[in-house]
């Protein structure tokens, strides 16, 4: 009987640790279960890390453009500083007809303003002068000697007076003409623009006393400009490999091309001060927008060709303490955020050195649009797709 007690005992012991063992194995399935479940999630979640939900109908709404990068031809490029000139043959100066006090039209009269022809710009009086407003006299001469002529026309055609004594009068006539001022008012003579231009300069301020001939102001036409860079004698080397240029001005963000303008390269040298580092290079254009002489602007020369190389439109390009980003679509609706390396720009493109490879697809319009959704956007769960 003790024999049984015992080996029933044993049993016992047996089937409740084989009953511990696979409550411990099914609990070990269950947290490997898990486990592999909780990695699952991570390696979704590293997947889709720096991925940007932008749906079809915000990618309308922002006109979104995307370009599929392909190597292409390239230039060399200078990025200098220059301004815009008018061209030497297109300027006229104006000078006052009479002596006198000056005293503007307007309110003002400045550097840049433009005027059309005709337009009165000061107006000289010598009505408190010691020996009286000599403009006065001339047009009193005037008057006088026109009277004459006119009465002389008839008596020389009655031969009432000889052809020489006609022609005394006609001499006088012709002098007082031409020392006439062409245009006097209550004010006094006025001074006018001869032509359609820009200001470029104001010799004279109002109050100013002046002398017949002297130099009022200078105006200049707009039909063709000119673009001064200043290049650094480092590239002068590479200066006669110039082929054109770009610019763009600091009052906006429009950027001209002088293929577009009839643009042409005039000269390039060395600075009239031999102390100078910096060569002039300068090219003349058609002005057929609103480029305002004497404005500075950003320059980039073009050179020597560059073949194969992968280059984006500058819209493409966003920039964050210093780093310089585009977004690359992975399908319709998913995109990334790719940090690039970039190199010269034209102006209108700028060169990639890294970052990007043929077939990436890059958006060049609505970037701002896509960069703001990136703070916003999430890819749904179970959401896949290929790489």
């Amino acid at each position: 009987m003790r024999k049984y007690n015992c080996f029933l005992f044993s049993a016992l012991c047996l089937a409740m640790m084989g009953c511990h063992s696979m409550k411990e194995e099914r609990h070990d399935h269950e947290h490997e279960h898990e486990g592999m479940e909780e990695h699952n999630l991570h390696a979704g979640e590293k997947e889709h890390a720096g991925e940007i939900l932008f749906h079809e109908e915000q990618a309308q709404a922002a006109g979104l453009e995307v370009m599929t990068v392909s190597p292409s031809s390239f230039t060399e490029v200078i990025n200098v500083s220059g301004q815009i000139q008018p061209t030497p043959d297109n300027e006229i100066t104006v000078v006052s007809g009479s002596a006198g006090v000056i005293d503007f039209v307007g309110n003002y009269l400045t550097e840049g303003m433009w005027v059309k022809s005709g337009t009165p710009l000061v107006t000289v009086s010598a009505k408190n002068m010691v020996n009286g407003d000599p403009s006065v006299a001339a047009e009193v001469e005037y008057e006088s000697a026109l009277r004459e002529y006119e009465r002389a026309k008839s008596l020389v055609a009655d031969r009432l007076i000889s052809q020489e004594e006609f022609e005394q009068i006609r001499l006088r006539y012709e002098k007082a003409k031409n020392a006439r001022p062409s245009a006097v008012t209550s004010l006094g003579v006025t001074v006018s623009s001869p032509i359609d231009g820009y200001i470029k300069k104001v010799y004279i301020k109002k109050g100013d006393y002046m002398d017949v001939g002297q130099p009022v102001v200078v105006v200049s036409r707009d039909k063709r400009l000119q673009l001064r860079a200043e290049v650094s004698e480092k590239y002068a080397d590479r200066l006669p490999a110039l082929t054109g240029a770009n610019f763009k001005p600091s009052y906006g963000d429009t950027l001209y091309k002088l293929s577009d303008l009839n643009g042409r390269l005039i000269s390039y040298g060395r600075a009239v001060d031999d102390n100078s580092f910096y060569i002039p290079v300068i090219f003349d254009f058609d002005n057929r927008g609103d480029i305002i002489p004497g404005s500075y602007v950003e320059v980039f020369l073009l050179s020597l060709p560059l073949m194969d190389v992968i280059a984006v439109p500058v819209s493409a390009l966003t920039e964050e303490q210093g780093l310089h980003f585009v977004y690359v679509q992975l399908e319709k609706e998913i995109f990334k955020k790719q940090e690039v390396r970039i190199g010269l720009s034209d102006g209108e493109r700028v060169r990639i050195l890294s970052g990007l490879k043929e077939g990436d697809r890059v958006v060049t319009k609505g970037t701002y649009q896509v960069k703001l959704a990136a703070t916003a956007s999430v890819i749904p769960e179970g959401h896949s797709h290929a790489h």
